[in-house]
């Protein structure tokens, strides 16, 4: 495909995605392997209004070359297609199915938060999903924890990671194991995000 056309997949996949409620506001992100860097979808954009232009464009060494800044989980990306050649994308979204396993399973278990339940689990996902500890959202103290996962697994959940919604709670509301984020922990998102 050409940049052109890989611009207008990113946004028709952002518009899917988005639709079908695997993202909300301005959450999750996705980038293309270019031969002459990447595409990442803008910081604070919604993947159900993207617009082609609009996408940033980084060179080779992650600086942003065109369009809009990029997300602010970069490094996210970078971790993963680094540690994955073979890969030519990376979706990460916030999924409020998938924030729920992130806040229950516990980061580093060798047992898999999702067994393999289904062939489509093991094909798709492969044999483990690991879950990385929690670390504030757009932290790049993250980078090294992703690179490593990625040399191993197609898909990861980030410790807590992911909407703020009442869905949420109800659905995880009772459930033994819950993590929720501790003081230090608050404190440092309001310090950073206001």
């Amino acid at each position: 495909m050409t940049e052109s056309e890989l611009r207008d997949a990113i946004c028709a996949h952002g518009r899917l995605l988005y639709g079908r409620g695997y993202c909300v506001g301005s959450a999750g992100n996705i980038s293309v392997r270019l031969p002459d860097g990447v595409l990442i979808t803008p910081t604070n954009s919604c993947l159900g209004r993207l617009e082609p232009g609009r996408i940033s464009k980084l060179d080779p060494s992650w600086r942003h070359v065109g369009g809009d800044p990029p997300s602010k989980e970069v490094f996210m990306h970078r971790a993963v297609l680094e540690a994955r050649p073979e890969d030519g994308a990376v979706v990460h979204l916030h999924s409020t199915h998938a924030t729920a396993v992130s806040c229950l399973a516990v980061p580093g278990d060798a047992a898999p938060p999702i067994p393999p339940l289904t062939p489509y689990f093991v094909m798709r996902v492969g044999r483990s999903l690991p879950v990385l500890p929690y670390s504030r959202p757009g932290d790049p103290a993250m980078e090294p924890a992703i690179a490593e996962a990625a040399k191993g697994a197609r898909a990861m959940l980030l410790g807590n990671h992911g909407p703020v919604v009442r869905r949420l709670a109800l659905m995880l509301r009772g459930l033994p194991g819950l993590r929720a984020l501790g003081a230090a922990q608050v404190d440092d998102l309001l310090a950073t995000f206001g």
